[in-house]
Order: structure tokens, then sequence, then C-alpha cells
């Protein structure tokens, strides 16, 4: 629960700094209608909701917010950003509840993982105007790959605050986070000799499957079939997959998009 706070915390100020910095005039400047950022004021009262529940179950255990610093330039950005930041949240407290025990946590852990998905689909839909889910399922992630896209936010955060259960891999870079399937990619990170001198693979994250292609001594990939909206990926030292596991992750996680419109035949 305190990972999840630690997430909480990050959407809260994200949504409270961009709200203040963009008011109505600035949403209908960038295109948009009165009403969405009417929608993101309910969404920061959700990210309040849940941080305040968190709190309250952890009591005296329960971490501090730290500084953040958001990469949105402007009100489209911030939206943008808003999106990812929800389809994390999700895939976070889907792949967290295989380590509940308890049940009543484990409830509301779910409940929460329901409305950030919800929100990221409003997002991505109504107000971005592309495809309302992804796949057939959620996609989950575990700790130290969602903590690899969190922790980019964080600028500094209180020396008290209790250690979390991660691990920390180098950041990613991709040459293109919007590729055409069986396009080529590079790929690059801070590796180990230990790495450059073995075969590494990235591993695609869709659905509730992972997809393997082997990089070669330049960094390249090819990108395979049959990915479809957001799709995570990171470097790995072999194709299996240990669920819940991060002992074969050599990098931390990106973020790929592959967009699709109302009449895509899915799969094709």
């Amino acid at each position: 629960m305190q990972f999840a706070l630690n997430l909480e915390y990050i959407e809260r100020a994200f949504y409270e700094e961009g709200l203040a910095q963009f008011d109505t005039a600035a949403f209908a400047d960038a295109g948009y209608e009165a009403w969405v950022r009417g929608r993101f004021r309910q969404i920061t009262d959700h990210e309040k909701v849940h941080v305040a529940f968190l709190q309250e179950q952890l009591g005296s255990n329960a971490p501090e917010p730290c500084n953040y610093s958001y990469p949105y330039t402007d009100v489209q950005s911030w939206v943008s950003l808003s999106q990812t930041l929800e389809q994390v949240g999700a895939a976070a407290y889907m792949g967290a509840s295989r380590f509940v025990d308890d049940k009543d946590v484990l409830t509301a852990s779910l409940a929460i993982s329901h409305i950030e998905a919800r929100q990221a689909g409003w997002v991505n839909s109504a107000v971005q105007k592309q495809q309302a889910w992804d796949g057939d399922f959620e996609t989950p992630l575990y700790f130290s790959g969602v903590w690899s896209l969190a922790s980019g936010f964080i600028v500094e955060c209180p020396s008290s605050n209790p250690e979390l259960p991660v691990a920390s891999f180098p950041a990613l870079t991709v040459s293109d986070s919007s590729p055409a399937k069986g396009s080529n990619i590079s790929v690059s990170y801070n590796s180990t000799s230990a790495d450059a001198a073995c075969q590494t693979y990235l591993a695609w994250y869709h659905d509730m499957n992972v997809t393997y292609t082997s990089i070669d001594e330049n960094g390249a990939t090819t990108v395979p079939d049959g990915l479809r909206g957001t799709v995570f990926a990171g470097v790995v030292k072999n194709e299996t997959q240990i669920a819940g596991s991060d002992a074969t992750m050599l990098s931390g996680l990106a973020i790929f998009t592959f967009p699709y419109g109302s009449y895509a035949i899915v799969g094709a």
C-alpha cells in the first residue's frame, strides 16, 4: 500500500499543478470545450480521495509526498501525459493484486484500478479521439517496472520515507515510440559489459501476453505484429517470463502507442 500511495501522490500533484496552471481559457485556446476541464477536475478529486484512503489505511506507516516534475509544456501535452499516468496506475494495481492477501485490501485496490482504467479510457477516447481500450485485457505491470516509469517524475523524497520493494533499472530510450508493425527500431540503455556479451530481447507487454523480439549488436529490433493501443516494453536477458518477478529485467520500461480506429479489425 505504501507503493500505491506513492503513485497516487504523483497523480494528485500532477492534476493539481496542471489545473492551477491551465484555466478554462487555456483549455479553450487549446481547442477543448469547457466540459473537458470539468472532467479533469473530477479526476483530481478522485486522486485526492485515493490518497486520503491509502493514508488512512497506512496510518503512521504512510510515506510523505515527494517533490515532482512533469515533462509537459502545454495543455495538449498535459492531457497526453494524464492518459499515460492513468494507464500506468491501472497496470500497477492489476500487477500488485497477486501479492495482496487481505481480501478487503484487494477489493479496494481493484476498485481503484478500475477507476484508473476508466479515466485512461476517457482521456484517450473522449478527449484525444483515439481508442477507449487497448485489447481484450488490461496489462498488469509489477513493482520495479512501474517504478522505472514513475520515478522519472520524482525530484526528491523525504529521507524518512520507507524504502520500497523495487529494484532500480537504467532508463530505456527508443528511437520511435509509435512505430509501424514490422519496422525496425533501436533501443538503448546503460548496459553492463555482461549484458553486451549476451543475447538480449525486448519484451513487449500487451494484454496479458508477452512477445519477445531479439535485439542485435547495434540495439536494433523488429516491431512484432499483434500490438495495439498502449504497450509497455523493456529489455530482458531471456525469453522466460516469471510472473511478478523482475529477475530477467535489464532496463526500465518504455511506453509505445499503436492507435487504431473504430472500424479496425482487431488482430489484423
